[in-house]
């Protein structure tokens, strides 16, 4: 980088699939070992904003289990979600 420009790497929402600034979108991942978690971390992961119309549709279980590439139970989308809520609650 010549001009010491950093670029901000862009993520694609799994709810709207827009683009967005990747530290401003929540992360929602799948460790190895099967786990739903929110935040960084090894494994498979996609991007959602912080709306609640877009982490409604990604939470859909045919987008989050496209987008992680495995199956999710509603049990699991429902920890995920209140996993979500208090993040969304102490910002």
């Amino acid at each position: 980088m010549a001009g010491g420009v950093r670029v901000e790497p862009q993520r694609t929402c799994a709810g709207c699939r827009t683009e967005g600034a990747q530290r401003e979108l929540l992360r929602l991942g799948r460790t190895s070992e099967g786990e739903l978690v929110l935040g960084r971390g090894p494994g498979r992961g996609t991007y959602v904003h912080r709306d609640p119309a877009c982490i409604d549709r990604a939470l859909r279980a045919p987008v989050l289990a496209r987008a992680l590439r495995a199956g999710v139970s509603p049990d699991e989308v429902g920890r995920l979600r209140e996993r979500i809520e208090g993040e969304l609650g102490s910002t």
